[in-house]
């Protein structure tokens, strides 16, 4: 197994966890969604991976990286497995270059100062990465600054910085929420095509649930900070088990349906929110008194899990939450 969280939990002075014995797989091959309304926690579990947790936070649980546990290792392998084994992929590309420096001085220092590599293997290295990620004139690129390339064009120098080290495991937070719908589209299709060819995994985070059920295999759906819903993307969008599933698709517009849409009534728990038992049951329209004190866990469903105490008897009678 490329990745493995394993119950992870997560506090951070808050009067409730930020991350509630949270469990998800990456393998080798696969793209993996995390979906959920700002806030659910999604980031900090791709954050969790490298390792790079809030200051003063406690945390419980395992998380597993080819085997070995991130929140175990030594600074020595950490800052290797964060040089090599992982790469992250953030929202906004021009967060993540410095505007003052070329971008040939972005894709080759980490190949120079981390991997040890020659200069001029690194800047070869760097064109080549420009060029498999689609840029026309990659040598030309490379001695640009970032305010010379559009929000597109920068998306791919991230993802080529991305590839560099040759990196088993791909975190992409809202990689392409920051792009034009066409734009988007040619990012993802790259995405795609990277991700096939080199055979690598990938954590895809997004608030976009139509963009999850056609990108990912596998889809996560998480609720404050807990993991409600996890089954093959085909299938949980066709028939989401848990309530909110179903609330975030019923929330969300589609071309040509000619229904409402129907917004989750409320707001989403804050971490001054304590929630003895189901977090979603507030805002849940077939809450029962059950639900304020039932403590959340899986309960299987076709495909996969989902979190909810009425399932069981849905399931049995085959109709949807």
């Amino acid at each position: 197994m490329l990745l493995s969280v394993e119950d992870l939990t997560l506090e951070a002075g808050g009067r409730r966890p930020i991350l509630r014995d949270v469990a998800l797989q990456v393998r080798r091959g696969e793209i993996v969604g995390l979906v959920g309304e700002s806030g659910s926690g999604k980031s900090t579990i791709a954050r969790a991976v490298l390792r790079l947790l809030p200051q003063g936070a406690r945390v419980s649980g395992r998380v597993l990286v080819g085997g070995e546990d991130v929140l175990t290792m030594d600074d020595a392998r950490l800052r290797a497995l964060r040089a090599s084994d992982v790469s992250m992929i953030y929202q906004d590309p021009r967060s993540s270059l410095n505007p003052v420096r070329r971008i040939g001085d972005f894709l080759t220092e980490r190949m120079i100062l981390t991997l040890g590599r020659p200069a001029a293997e690194a800047r070869s290295r760097a064109a080549e990465l420009l060029a498999a990620v689609g840029m026309r004139d990659p040598e030309r690129r490379l001695r640009q600054y970032p305010h010379e390339l559009s929000g597109g064009m920068l998306q791919r120098v991230v993802i080529a910085a991305a590839l560099a080290a040759d990196p088993a495991l791909i975190l992409a937070d809202e990689a392409t929420s920051a792009l034009d719908v066409t734009t988007q589209a040619e990012t993802l299709a790259l995405l795609r095509t990277v991700q096939a060819e080199r055979g690598l995994g990938m954590l895809f985070i997004t608030h976009d649930l139509h963009l999850a059920s056609a990108f990912c295999d596998r889809v996560h759906v998480l609720y404050a900070g807990t993991v409600v819903e996890s089954r093959p993307a085909a299938d949980l969008f066709a028939d989401p088990r848990h309530p909110y599933t179903a609330g975030l698709l019923g929330c969300t517009p589609e071309l040509g349906d000619p229904r409402p849409l129907r917004p989750i009534p409320g707001r989403p728990p804050s971490l001054d929110d304590l929630l003895p038992g189901c977090p979603f049951s507030p805002r849940c329209p077939h809450a029962e008194a059950e639900c304020e004190t039932w403590a959340p866990r899986p309960v299987a469903v076709e495909g996969g899990v989902a979190a909810c105490r009425l399932i069981p008897v849905a399931v049995q009678e085959r109709s949807p939450v």
